[in-house]
This record gives structure tokens, C-alpha cells and sequence, in this order.
């Protein structure tokens, strides 16, 4: 007589203070990046192809405990490129179905952070750009471009931005 190996079939509980409500919800969120993100790597490249220089996922003001995606020291410029989901996109953002009152509340507060992460850094002299993932990324370099510009930290002399050459 063969025997038969019957699957374990235990139900999935998350650890204890997870908020996923499966296990594979689990695993896709734990493989989201906080940085280096497609859309900022994008921007990074046109901005280092122009010869920009810049600090990455770094405090723009130490004693403020928030990053910036991309700083210009110099400039006083914070650079964020806002994913649509985790910051409540109006245009993209769709509540998720499942622990929907859980969700509601995160993007509410990063949206809440966002707003005090700009308000604090804008009373220490900062600029602080912020745009969606979806946009488009070479505007996205060339309105960091003119801001550089306004602050004067580029030279007058340095040509106008061409963010299609190669």
C-alpha cells in the first residue's frame, strides 16, 4: 500500500503587529524599496548626465529625522519622488479592498508627514520639490534644473539645460 503525503494545510497568521491581511500581501510589500526607486533613478540619470551633482536618501537638516530623495546641499534643494500609492496620488491612488481602514490612515498620515516634513525644512531655508512617480522624468529634471538655476548655485555662464541629449 502507498501512502499519500497530505499537505500541512494550516491557515496563514501574520506575526504578531503585522498589519498584512495574507502572506503574500506580506511578502510584495516587504519587497517594496524606500529608495532607488525607477521613477528616481530616472530623474538621477538625467540630472547626472547634465552634470549635477547631488547627495541621495540623505537629511537635508540633521536635526530634522526625514530624507530627501535627491540634495542639493548647496542650493538648500530637497528633491521627493512621491510614489502614487504610499502618498495618495489624486490621480492614482485606489484604496485597497481589504483592511481598507488601515490604509486609509497610513497614506493619511505620510500625507500629513509629507506636509510637515515641507513646512519644517521650508523654516530652515529649504526649497522642497515634490512630485508623483508618474510624472514625466525629464520635466521633472528640468524644473529641478531652473530651480538650481534661481538659487544661484549653477553659474550664469553654464549653457541651458538640453535634458534629450546624449
Amino acid at each position: 500500500m502507498i501512502e499519500t503525503k497530505q499537505k500541512n494545510e494550516r491557515k496563514w497568521t501574520p506575526p504578531e503587529g503585522s498589519w498584512a491581511s495574507d502572506e503574500g500581501t506580506r511578502k510584495s510589500m516587504q519587497g517594496n524599496k524606500s529608495r532607488d526607486t525607477k521613477p528616481e533613478l530616472r530623474v538621477r540619470a538625467l540630472l547626472h548626465r547634465q552634470g549635477l551633482r547631488y547627495r541621495v536618501c540623505q537629511r537635508p537638516e540633521k536635526t530634522i529625522p526625514r530624507s530627501a530623495d535627491i540634495v542639493f546641499r548647496k542650493a538648500k534643494i530637497a528633491v521627493n519622488i512621491d510614489g502614487c500609492f504610499w502618498h495618495g496620488c489624486p490621480a492614482h491612488y485606489k484604496e485597497p479592498t481589504k483592511n481598507s481602514v488601515y490604509w486609509r490612515t497610513k497614506i493619511e498620515i505620510n500625507h500629513s508627514r509629507d506636509n510637515e516634513t515641507d513646512h519644517l525644512l521650508s523654516q530652515f531655508g529649504w526649497t522642497v520639490l515634490r512630485f508623483w512617480e508618474h510624472e514625466d522624468p525629464e520635466t521633472v529634471a528640468k524644473i529641478i534644473h531652473e530651480e538650481l538655476h534661481k538659487s544661484k548655485a549653477l553659474d550664469d555662464k553654464e549653457p541651458s539645460i538640453n535634458i534629450s541629449a546624449k
